[in-house]
């Protein structure tokens, strides 16, 4: 096409087209409308404001955001004592879509500042009052003196401008509510949106029902001053060294309405270039199996705007719960918007990085609270360390295992506790605590601490931890007695016991004869730490796959030589006449070593039940 020929121009869009789309399609959620219209009011409460701060102008009073109903006539409306709007502002502001005045004030008057504390900068969000409204009327003054402006508008944008009858500096929003939409006439469900999206917002805001009696006080009693449903001065906002213990719990309560008290909270007050604030708390989960699914609102200067925003919070932190405030944000956010942003992912990287000098700061300052509830962060961080290796290159010193005894050590305290005792750099764990106590009992009487692991994700935790401490072996304490356990001298191999225990045992169990240092325990079943873990492995992969894959790890039955039933069983194992006593001896020893390693099952508590009977009834 020549040059001659081009055709240049703007796009028009007519009103009657516009607005239908505006009621239907300008948000997903028609109650999000008040967010907005409050928001504006609180905006030109902010102008007005800095304005006085800046000698541009001059008031003494309290500011105020009045949301008030009238059922009888249908109205909702939005009054505020803030900057106000002259005739030509109403024009420019209102009458043309999309033409923000809050980005013309922070031109103005807040030059590289960016205008901080004002909430909306694209001009759209007063029109969400025709969602639900059939006629909007916008009265207001500006604080310049000008004259009142009435500004209406029905629903297919014809609007109307005149003198204003309002003496006082401010704006009133009144919406005519459709028919439809009559639950925004209940004071119940509006008192509920304001607590969800404007619990927060910076200027105090009060509900009136103007259907409603206003109660007198008895007599003798003061008449109640009524209260804002917001809190204007939110916890997040405040410089954290000025905050107190009970406060952020008391804020942790009301904000989700936990009785429990938190384990810990962060305090997030990021600057430039974040700038975000915020509060987490890590929750107390009453029992094992618990909602484990965390919650983090997401605000943007004090405005609500998604609730458990999952986008912000790695995968190994969802159990946070907590506020994120981010200006930096467009507030009407999306979550494919969260997932691809690059901000987002700082922010993220942030908090990850808070919550690990967290811990650092309670392990260095405060190592007894951290204990004490170690055990209920501990599956999350070994999460954590196993997802993210930045996580774990913060965190890997304050790290911590509890042990049989209740003691609490990192990897670097238990091994100089344990010392050469345990014939290198060994970490001996125990997975069931309870099931395993006879063998804790064995490492204990030697002076090796147990660690104990007993959470689903430690069979892949400590497999990580081996990798990324080549010199460090874990190993259970039922995996094959090495020479922590043994006494040093030699054992000779006993045909007759091996027959015996064969035949208690079944012929797929290997018996192994130990001297051990304890003479406590006659017998000890073992299996190889390689091929549990790899047993381990595959019931799991098997699980999430829908089959039941049986165990395929061969038990070691070890016989400890030096214990004195063992002894007086080898002699009583020469008499022939002994034959069945020793068979049933040697079925309890078995049967006792199955108890310390894992539940019986039915026909094998029969046959202990039996065995023991009898040898009752021998000692008869």
């Amino acid at each position: 096409m020549s040059e001659e020929k081009v055709t240049k121009g703007g796009i028009s869009v007519q009103t009657e087209h516009i607005f239908p789309v505006i009621k239907r399609w300008l948000y997903s959620d028609k109650e999000i409308f008040l967010r907005e219209i409050v928001s504006n009011a609180c905006d030109a409460v902010t102008k007005m404001k800095r304005l006085v701060s800046l000698g541009e102008t001059s008031w003494e009073g309290d500011y105020r955001v009045d949301v008030t109903l009238d059922p009888e006539n249908s109205t909702l409306t939005v009054s505020d004592n803030g900057v106000g709007m002259t005739a030509e502002e109403v024009k420019k502001y209102i009458c043309q879509i999309a033409l923000s005045g809050a980005l013309d004030f922070i031109e103005k008057y807040e030059g590289e500042s960016g205008g901080d504390g004002i909430i909306g900068h694209f001009g759209l969000g007063f029109y969400s009052a025709f969602m639900v409204s059939s006629r909007v009327d916008v009265v207001t003054k500006s604080f310049d003196g000008s004259e009142a402006v009435e500004w209406t508008c029905d629903e297919n944008g014809e609007y109307e401008m005149s003198a204003g009858d309002r003496s006082e500096r401010g704006t009133d929003v009144v919406m005519h509510i459709t028919e439809d939409e009559k639950e925004f006439l209940n004071k119940t469900r509006i008192e509920g949106l304001l607590k969800k999206y404007c619990a927060f917002m910076p200027v105090e805001i009060y509900v009136k029902d103007l259907s409603e009696k206003e109660e007198q006080p008895k007599e003798g009693e003061e008449k109640k001053a009524p209260a804002p449903v917001n809190d204007t001065a939110p916890l997040w906002l405040k410089n954290p060294s000025e905050c107190t213990d009970e406060e952020y719990k008391s804020f942790y309560h009301k904000l989700f309405g936990d009785f429990n008290d938190p384990l810990f909270y962060v305090h997030i007050n990021a600057d430039f270039p974040l700038n975000f604030k915020g509060i987490l708390y890590f929750p107390k989960l009453s029992h094992e199996f618990a909602n484990m699914e965390g919650e983090v609102k997401l605000y943007y200067n004090q405005v609500f705007v998604a609730d458990n925003i999952k986008e912000v919070i790695p995968e190994y932190l969802m159990l946070l719960k907590g506020v994120l405030d981010c200006p930096e944000l467009p507030l009407n956010v999306s979550r494919s918007y969260l997932q691809n942003n690059g901000y987002v992912t700082k922010v993220t990287a942030h908090i990850v990085k808070k919550v690990c000098d967290k811990l650092n700061a309670l392990f260095n300052n405060d190592r007894k609270t951290l204990e004490g509830f170690w055990d209920d962060i501990r599956p999350f961080v070994e999460y954590g360390c196993m997802k993210d290796r930045k996580f774990y290159d913060r965190t890997k010193d304050v790290i911590i295992y509890k042990t049989g005894e209740g003691e609490y050590l990192t990897l670097a305290e238990y091994l100089e506790k344990a010392g050469d005792k345990t014939g290198g750099k060994k970490v001996y764990y125990a997975s069931d605590p309870v099931r395993q106590a006879s063998y804790i009992d064995l490492f204990a009487a030697q002076g090796i601490p147990v660690a104990i692991l007993s959470s689903v994700i430690d069979n892949q935790f400590v497999s990580f931890m081996e990798d990324e401490n080549k010199d460090v072996k874990f190993v259970r304490v039922d995996s094959e007695v090495d020479g922590a356990l043994k006494d040093g001298a030699e054992a000779q191999k006993s045909e007759k016991l091996e027959a015996l225990f064969k035949k208690a045992a079944g012929e797929n169990t290997e018996i192994v004869f130990e001297r051990l240092r304890s003479d406590a325990v006659p017998a000890l079943i073992t299996f190889s730490e390689e091929q549990r873990r790899f047993d381990d492995m595959m019931k799991l992969y098997s699980m999430r796959n829908g089959m039941d894959m049986p165990s395929s790890v061969t038990q070691k039955l070890v016989i400890n030589l030096n214990n004195p039933v063992i002894t007086k069983l080898e002699g009583l194992s020469q008499d022939g006449e002994k034959a069945a006593l020793c068979d049933r001896i040697a079925s309890q020893i078995y049967m006792l070593a199955l108890i310390a390693q894992r539940p019986l099952g039915a026909e094998e508590t029969k046959r202990f039940i039996s065995d023991s009977l009898e040898i009752l009834g021998d000692i008869g």
